[in-house]
């Protein structure tokens, strides 16, 4: 259930409301980054949010939708907490770079 729209509630806007805001929304959302729920009828129907922030989503899911990455980057992980990790004067040194 949606919380109730009012002026001291910035997460949720209506249809109407956000149309009216939209030339400030980039602005608010730059100061107090987010995303804000535009309603209709009191239920959430879009989400509006910095490019930045929705390119970072989509860059998430896909790699958690990448079996091999995700099994990689948790091998890495377990690397790291496990101590087999190596300093980038080790690897220049290795490489002979």
């Amino acid at each position: 259930m949606p919380k109730p729209i009012n002026d001291e509630d910035q997460d949720y806007l209506s249809i109407t409301e956000a149309r009216r805001k939209l030339p400030s929304l980039p602005d608010r959302l730059r100061d107090a980054p987010g995303a804000i729920a535009v309603t209709k009828r009191e239920k959430p129907v879009l989400a509006i949010m910095p490019w930045d922030l929705y390119e970072s989503i989509i860059e998430t899911l896909e790699i958690m939708g990448d079996a091999e990455l995700m099994d990689a980057l948790r091998q890495g992980i377990k690397d790291v907490e496990e101590g087999r990790i190596f300093t980038m004067e080790e690897i220049e040194r290795e490489l002979k770079l």
